[in-house]
């Protein structure tokens, strides 16, 4: 079987060949498919893409966000980290305090004139802003609902009881190891109305074999070209870290996707990306010895060996 970044190059060449043509929620269109699955050899090195550039720092930012079970962008922000600014930006220019200039438009950015991209950017500096400086305001629109953070950290029960998935999910580990019901979940459905952004990565399963654990993540949707290198390094990192608090080696990170799509306007950007020849995969050093996954910053990750090609910019479809 395929493994490694050639296995996600293949998907890609397999969607722009077979792919079903889709309409979507965020009328931009896709072409599609369904039940797709790509493996990583964790021994092998650390799954950073190298056939464009994939920013490790935002990818851990992210993931040590859901860590903590927040759910406001204040903390990304204040790590440079803007990739779940378009959701809460999108929830200010909707609402009836804003008296800015009109931003219909802004979820379609390759679509509209340069004018246009100029005012957006403006507004979406002096959101930021807000969000860094005023308190009342960031958490009014930074936060952007029950979404990954909250159900990893506090799941909320029917007797109004909370669960810690993460730390119930490494306590199992460690003391039923061969446990089938190592699970989290990010899907609620009691929860998704009040989500900025249903989970996309819906749900994962931890596995222990000769002492090294595994990761099987299930997604329901994926955006190959974006969304999907930063969900294969985020869940690596985390299957490292797990495996790191637990005393084992790293196994396999399984990607299994629901609908797996490149949009349509990114067909241009993939196209190029697969013209491009894989390099050697980067090793990851954690260079902390925390007795805890919640103790971790990003000092505390080194990513050594990575030589990827250059970045290859595409809109993000809101």
């Amino acid at each position: 079987m395929m493994k490694n970044e050639l296995a996600y190059l293949h998907l890609c060449e397999q969607i722009l060949a077979n792919g079903s043509k889709k309409e979507d929620r965020t009328n931009t269109g896709t072409f599609s498919m369904f039940g797709k699955q790509i493996r990583f050899n964790l021994q092998a090195g650390f799954p950073l893409l190298t056939t464009k550039h994939v920013p490790f720092r935002l990818v851990a930012s992210e993931l040590l966000w859901f860590l903590r079970g927040d759910t406001n962008i204040r903390y990304l922000l204040e790590h440079n980290n803007n990739i779940w600014n378009e959701w809460a930006f999108k929830k200010w220019v909707e609402s009836d305090e804003y008296d800015g200039p009109n931003m219909d438009n802004f979820g379609n950015l390759s679509q509209v004139d340069t004018n246009f991209k100029q005012i957006y950017e403006e507004q979406m500096t002096s959101f930021k802003e807000k969000i860094l400086h005023d308190d009342d305001f960031a958490k009014k629109y930074g936060d952007l609902g029950f979404v990954y953070g909250k159900q990893w950290r506090h799941w909320k029960t029917s007797t109004n009881e909370t669960i810690d998935q993460i730390t119930d999910v490494i306590e199992a580990i460690k003391t039923n190891p061969h446990s089938r019901r190592l699970i989290v979940s990010a899907w609620n459905p009691e929860d998704i109305p009040n989500m900025a952004l249903p989970p996309c990565h819906t749900l994962f399963q931890f596995y222990v074999e000769d002492g090294k654990l595994s990761c099987q993540l299930y997604q329901r949707s994926a955006d190959l070209f974006l969304g999907v290198p930063f969900n294969i390094a985020s869940y690596a990192l985390l299957t490292h870290l797990i495996a790191h608090e637990c005393g084992l080696e790293v196994g396999e990170f399984i990607h299994t996707f629901g609908d797996v799509h490149i949009y349509s306007n990114h067909i241009e950007q993939i196209s190029l990306q697969i013209s491009r020849s894989p390099r050697t995969l980067p090793k990851l050093r954690i260079k902390s010895d925390k007795k805890s996954i919640f103790d971790y910053s990003l000092d505390d990750f080194d990513i050594i060996g990575y030589d990827p090609h250059p970045p290859i910019k595409a809109p993000v479809a809101v």
